[in-house]
């Protein structure tokens, strides 16, 4: 294999952290550039249940290019194209002439690279246990006897704690790397909730088969398109961008894929109260079966049904209901929430898996809502204090010595201006505090990370909630010292 970064130059050195630290998707150009593919190799993809048979080649810039001239970077969006259908994973599909496939050359790239002698730095080294762990999941999927893990324990993996957005996208790459995906989607449930590790999906007509067998849920309209399950691999140019999902989803709600209290059809008016009482649910989903939503029961709907008559069955009492995938981004299930009052939510298999409510909602964009109030309160403590007890000009020499940024108040002020003031000793000394400096600012320098992430929206597991008690005595310290 030729020594030089994947998808680099000769002039650059091979490192664990081409694809396990930078956090990035093996490309079949990575390929080409280690010497594990040549330009011109011919690539077949035969569909299993059709028998049908697609050619392509390689290109020396590591695309594929199809028959017709169409070259792409993925080899899941060149089997796409070819067959006009999908997704499909790509590098399971093509083969060279010999029946190898590119997920064979990917793994073996993958394993050169982890097997390169210690280079001394922690990250780079750990990958590589990280690799041999991510091997033994795709093993392990392969055989049919997949890897079950909750969503915490998997991101523990990487090192992290939390979802952010560069976490989130190195840990879907380095899953794509190995050919694994999570169902459901680790980015789009909860972080306690459990995961699988899957190995690459079948052939496309194996899976709308499936899909067919199982049969739609009945009782409203045909769900909207909402992507794939598992780390997202959306393209515009047929390039994979491993970009995962970002914001917070239904499934991100606790109570999204937390099951579900039911009653059939042909349930009692006297199961029905029973149930609701004993759980203190103002709702009941009406099922008859995992897939087949009839609709639901509300205090509403049978005191309606009841009022009308007296004698009026059950089946009078049930009401249309509204199911949404546990995949789809919360705010544009808004307007159904609004209408419906609650939404019954879909697993990955299209089951009826939860229920979510206003309240819930609520309490989720209240829970997120905190600590964006408290870092408001965090900015306006550090520009009184800087304000009140420091020069102006003494301020702008240390923040804008060029003048370039034409500061000429306070209010100009920015975070990283506080960091610059308070950091300084001799602006710190003005100050007259009784606190150690260093602890001090290393403290602000941690609040600064977790509200660039906030700010941002890059948190799905809300830092802000370990954060608030950092927050709120931060906030105490600066009304108490710099009154």
């Amino acid at each position: 294999m030729t020594d030089y970064a994947l998808g680099g130059s000769a002039d650059e050195p091979l490192g664990r952290a081409s694809y396990l630290i930078e956090g990035r998707r093996v490309l079949v150009s990575d390929l080409v550039h280690a010497g594990l593919l040549s330009a011109g190799t011919r690539l077949t993809f035969r569909q299993r249940r059709s028998g049908q048979e697609h050619l392509a080649q390689v290109t020396a810039d590591g695309r594929i290019e199809l028959s017709d001239g169409q070259r792409f970077k993925s080899p899941s969006a060149a089997a796409a194209a070819a067959t006009g259908r999908g997704p499909y994973d790509g590098w399971t599909a093509w083969a060279l002439e010999g029946g190898t496939l590119l997920d064979a050359l990917r793994q073996k790239l993958l394993d050169t690279v982890a097997e390169l002698p210690p280079s001394g730095d922690a990250g780079a080294d750990g990958s590589a246990a990280r690799h041999a762990r991510l091997k033994d999941a795709r093993r392990q999927a392969d055989a049919d006897a997949p890897i079950t893990v909750t969503v915490r324990d998997l991101l523990g993996w990487w090192g992290a704690s939390r979802r952010g957005y560069l976490v989130t996208e190195q840990v879907a790459s380095e899953l794509a790397n190995h050919g694994l995906s999570t169902v459901p989607d680790f980015a789009a449930v909860g972080i306690d909730d459990r995961v699988t590790l899957t190995g690459p999906s079948g052939d496309t007509e194996d899976e709308e088969e499936k899909a067919t067998e199982q049969g739609p849920v009945a009782g409203q309209e045909e769900p909207r398109e909402t992507g794939t399950t598992g780390p997202a691999t959306t393209s515009v140019d047929g390039e994979d961008k491993g970009e995962p999902i970002q914001g917070q989803t239904v499934g991100n709600l606790p109570s999204a894929l937390k099951g579900v209290v039911s009653v059939s059809s042909s349930a009692s008016f006297e199961e029905v109260f029973t149930k609701m009482r004993l759980n203190g649910y103002s709702q009941l989903p009406v099922l008859n079966g995992p897939r087949n939503l009839r609709g639901a029961v509300t205090w509403e709907s049978i005191a309606r049904a009841r009022y009308t008559d007296s004698e009026a069955p059950f089946s009078e009492a049930i009401v249309g209901a509204h199911a949404v995938s546990y995949a789809d981004h919360l705010i544009d299930v808004l307007p159904d929430l609004e209408r419906f009052g609650f939404l019954l939510v879909k697993d990955q298999t299209n089951q009826i898996a939860g229920i979510i409510t206003v309240a819930d909602v609520a309490a989720e964009y209240g829970a997120t809502a905190r600590p964006f109030l408290l870092i408001g309160d965090l900015d306006r403590q550090l520009r009184r204090v800087i304000s009140e007890g420091l020069d102006l000009a003494e301020v702008i020499a240390l923040c804008d010595p060029d003048g370039r940024r034409k500061l000429a108040a306070f209010d100009q002020l920015s975070y990283g201006d506080y960091q610059q003031v308070l950091g300084n000793q001799e602006q710190w000394n003005k100050l007259g505090w009784p606190l150690d400096r260093r602890s001090f600012i290393d403290c602000l320098d941690e609040l600064r990370e977790i509200r660039n992430e906030l700010m941002h929206f890059n948190d799905k597991d809300k830092a802000g909630d370990s954060a608030i008690p950092m927050l709120r005595n931060m906030i105490e310290l600066l009304r108490e010292h710099g009154s």
